[in-house]
């Protein structure tokens, strides 16, 4: 089996995933753990983010880096600032950032930043030319959650979300039809979003939440969507030579938050980390081999040699 040209990083946050070959498995604390996990101020995310950088190799030096859960998806804003650093100077072009995930992740959230509010942030930062969030089901995108999302990104055409199964009318009727690019089925979201990212001549960093897939190819602690492995594989395909850096999330892995706000926010949001089901072990070890599928299809997604 081939991997990307560089070893995985681990950052441990929950220990939900295994040993990877040739791995570099960074350590976190269990009060890093809490600190980061779903949310946190601005600067707290900072400091903490400042000491798990301080651990890893330089960028050029590893591939994929699995976060753990999807709790510590807002961990790919620091990555992708990384990785926009190193494409500026190899190549001083922008960066297309690609999302497979099941909520947009440009959500409000007034204290800072949290799994769910990342997007926005990214969208603000000057090296990004698009960032396309794929394979989009949740609820998030309807009208009884219109309030919540980050506008004037949408506006200004830094975000496109590639959805199916989600009335998105309220969109069109203020002007965002373009950016939402609704679709009868998974498959022809999948072939449309392809063509385009095809023909798009970008370097590329790909973050995958595995939330983003049907339960039939992985449990994850979030409602899920209904991409196969097999139309994983064609995006993929469609990025070939492309991908300059890639994160992954969406293990799953329980958790008893010590602050009484964050234990309310995640369960509003339909999470329940702090039960352990008599699944988990069996759906860990599911998580487990679908990651050596990922990293080989990655393998040969990445430009790097």
């Amino acid at each position: 089996m081939t991997h990307p040209p560089h070893s995985p990083v681990v950052l441990n946050t929950d220990d939900s995933v295994t040993t990877l070959e040739n791995e570099t498995r960074i350590p976190l604390s269990q009060e890093w753990r809490e600190a980061v996990r779903f949310g946190s101020r601005s600067s707290t995310f900072r400091r903490h983010v400042s000491e798990m950088a301080a651990s890893m190799p330089s960028f050029d030096q590893h591939g994929c880096v699995f976060m753990g859960s999807g709790d510590f998806h807002h961990l790919s804003l620091a990555l992708v600032e990384r990785c926009i650093a190193s494409v500026k100077q190899r190549e001083n072009r922008g960066l297309r950032l690609v999302i497979l995930d099941n909520h947009p992740d440009n959500m409000r959230f007034p204290w800072g930043i949290h799994c769910g509010s990342w997007v926005a942030h990214a969208a603000k930062l000057p090296g990004i030319e698009h960032i396309h969030v794929i394979g989009i089901t949740s609820g998030d995108l309807g009208l009884a959650h219109a309030w919540e999302h980050h506008l004037s990104a949408l506006y200004k055409g830094r975000i496109t979300y590639w959805c199916h199964g989600v009335n998105t009318q309220w969109a069109h009727s203020i002007g965002l039809g373009d950016c939402f690019r609704q679709f009868d089925t998974m498959e022809t979201l999948v072939h449309a979003a392809c063509d385009l990212l095809r023909k798009q001549d970008l370097p590329t960093y790909l973050s995958i939440d595995k939330d983003v897939f049907s339960p039939d190819v992985v449990h994850t602690n979030w409602d899920q969507g209904q991409l196969t492995r097999a139309q994983f594989d064609e995006i993929l395909a469609a990025l070939k030579r492309t991908v300059v850096g890639s994160d992954v999330t969406g293990e799953v892995s329980t958790w008893r938050y010590k602050t009484a706000w964050k234990r309310w926010l995640s369960a509003a949001d339909g999470q329940h980390t702090d039960e352990a089901s008599d699944e988990l072990g069996s759906w860990q070890e599911e998580q487990n081999r679908f990651n050596d599928h990922i990293l080989e299809k990655l393998s040969e997604a990445y430009t790097r040699s």
